[in-house]
């Protein structure tokens, strides 16, 4: 086995090569290198990888299970949902993968950005389109009928700065709530006696007094010197006020019954499988087809391509990293000289391990439904995208990244990285838990780096959305009014901010310049942008399952490994590292791997050893 890893087999030579400083002029040359290479490095990547030469038969998952496609994910689905929800995420979706063409997109674990792109920008557009209709509403009764309109814009505008002032906090502090109460409790009965009033005006009776003293106490004396009015309102203005009042409550009940209408139909659990009937994928648009394209073939990739402030992202918030160090010692007691171990050798001995916690006990054949079953292990390369000239040109050609990975297995850097990946996609990929293991030797010693991560379920009120929508749907027409009426003194200014956010967009795409930019990783996940701040009991106790599973397998892997090579164990099997308040002990006959804070540890021949997963506990025997 070490013979065969130590053979380095021939290889194309690498075009990006992140072990160098690259100055202009090599820029230069390699931009030419990359382009004579051809199509070789602008193929569309296919996910599955080819097992390392050597590398024994790994168990597979059952056929019986069946393996969602991360754009058919329920992850997938709920952020697609979440962006005809929440504008502030559909904008910071379209703000990282659309607008800033130049960053790469992040590691999609469990779930497709490209399709939640297609449903950002599809809402985006169904919003500016009702947006513009409902501003149309209010300047063509403005034009009709300026004096009506502008006293019911007044309470209409104090319900809106009343919702800014209080903020989205659930409980907000006194002096937001105190201000936010008063504007509201204002201009609710202002609106209403201004409905009332128009209305008696409407079938024709004679307010012009109340009108006049209504203009003259809410409007300021430039105002009143503009409209130069004598508080004389005609029963059409009336009706014009009206209308304007209700045909901008259409608009907003015309724009939820599209969102009602899109969960019913191709986000709809039973149909969103099925990518080739959504619409939003065939939104027309250069611009947007290559983006997909690029997405589609970046966000899957077993070649990372990273930015040095934050390498992971995408994975989730960490989750207990350690890192291990110990002696390699010969055996005393073995009778030959011990075995050189590599890198490579050691994870060929994990993978095995790994990959036998998708096997059910024999008891309960298929009746197993634990999501280890469906365990994903692969390999990955971390690459700094400083220095590469363009996005295009990023070297995800299957022959390129078996190169950076054999290179990269053994040298231990510290821009190229590689990494043993172990994905769980619990909870229908709503809750990822992924542990990055990372091996070196290096000075007869052995490194052993763990960084566990996990993506925690989507927000709370995307998982509300089918709920939302079936309620709307199959309200009755009285309640649909209420709600609309309810939301019609803000559309106006909601309109104006829509359309206003719509324009510096666009923008910012043909002004900013970043199609032409030097490519930059990514800034955030779309993925982590839509993760709910907390998870429940019941899925804080899978993660801690499957990471304490993982662990564990990793740990007697290696511990085997330097035994079959002839060196000392004991040290590693009793040696604890605490990082960041966590233990760590690997187990053994008389000892244990224990991963966790305030962990109480026992080595003795009599009582075994105990450890603990977390917490103030006293672990498992």
């Amino acid at each position: 086995m070490c013979a065969a890893v130590e053979m380095a087999p021939e290889r194309p030579a690498l075009p990006y090569d992140v072990t160098q400083r690259t100055c202009p002029r090599q820029h230069v040359r390699l931009v030419r290198q990359l382009e004579s290479q051809g199509e070789a490095l602008t193929q569309t990547y296919v996910p599955q990888q080819p097992e390392p030469p050597g590398q024994p038969d790994l168990p597979d998952a059952p056929p019986q299970v069946p393996v969602t496609p991360p754009g058919a994910s329920e992850a997938t689905r709920l952020l697609c949902a979440g962006s005809y929800l929440d504008s502030a995420y559909r904008d910071a979706v379209i703000e990282e993968l659309y607008v800033h063409e130049e960053r790469i997109a992040a590691p999609s674990l469990g779930f497709d950005a490209a399709r939640v792109l297609a449903h950002a920008l599809r809402a985006r557009r169904a919003e500016l389109g009702w947006a513009a209709g409902a501003l149309a509403v209010w300047l063509v009764g403005a034009v009709l009928a300026v004096e009506t309109v502008i006293l019911l814009l007044l309470p209409c505008l104090m319900l809106t700065a009343a919702d800014r002032i209080r903020g989205r906090e659930p409980r907000p502090p006194l002096y937001r709530r105190v201000p936010a109460w008063w504007m509201r409790w204002t201009g609710r009965p202002l609106l209403l006696f201004m409905v009332i009033l128009m209305v008696r005006i409407g079938f024709g009776a004679e307010e012009s007094a109340d009108v006049r003293e209504l203009m003259d106490a809410l409007l300021p004396d430039p105002v009143l010197a503009m409209l130069d009015t004598d508080g004389q309102v005609k029963p059409f203005e009336a009706w014009v006020a009206i209308v304007v009042l209700l045909l901008a409550a259409l608009c907003l009940a015309g724009q939820r019954g599209q969102f009602a209408r899109a969960l019913a139909g191709e986000l709809h659990p039973g149909r969103f499988a099925d990518m080739a009937s959504d619409p939003a994928e065939a939104a027309p648009g250069q611009r947007f087809q290559r983006l997909r394209q690029r997405i589609r073939t970046e966000q899957h990739a077993p070649l990372v391509m990273y930015h040095a402030g934050h390498p992971f992202c995408g994975a989730g918030s960490p989750y207990d990293s350690w890192t291990l160090a110990v002696e390699l010692r010969p055996d005393a007691d073995r009778k030959h000289p011990p075995e050189p171990v590599s890198n490579r050798m050691i994870l060929e001995r994990v993978r095995p391990l790994l990959a036998g916690l998708r096997v059910p006990s024999p008891q309960a054949g298929d009746a197993v439904r634990d999501r280890l079953r469906q365990l994903e292990i692969d390999e990955c390369v971390f690459l700094p995208v400083a220095g590469l000239p363009r996005r295009e040109l990023a070297p995800y050609d299957q022959q390129v990244f078996e190169a950076h990975r054999a290179d990269a297995v053994e040298e231990g850097g510290e821009t190229r990285r590689h990494f043993l990946r172990i994905r769980v996609g619990g909870w229908e990929e709503e809750l990822v838990t992924t542990v990055f293991v990372r091996v070196h030797t290096q000075g007869r010693m052995l490194m052993l780096e763990i960084a566990p991560h996990v993506l925690l379920p989507v927000r709370e009120d995307f998982e509300e959305a089918d709920r939302i929508a079936h309620q709307y749907r199959n309200n009755s027409v009285l309640g649909k009014a209420v709600w609309a009426l309810a939301r019609t003194p803000r559309s106006l200014p909601l309109a104006v901010a829509t359309l206003a956010q719509g324009m510096a967009l666009t923008w910012r795409i043909m002004t900013g310049g970043y199609g032409g930019a030097m490519p930059d990783g990514p800034a955030v996940s779309v993925r982590e942008l839509g993760a709910a701040d907390a998870c429940s009991l019941f899925q804080d106790m899978d993660v801690r399952r499957y990471l304490k599973a993982v662990q564990d397998r990793v740990a007697n892997g290696v511990r085997q490994a330097l035994r079959e090579a002839g060196y000392h164990t004991d040290e590693f099997v009793q040696k604890i590292t605490h990082v960041s308040g966590g233990g760590v002990l690997i187990e053994k006959a008389q000892g244990a791997f224990a991963v966790g804070d305030h962990n109480t540890i026992t080595n003795n021949n009599a009582q075994g050893a105990r450890s603990g997963l977390g917490g103030d506990n006293d672990g498992e025997r």
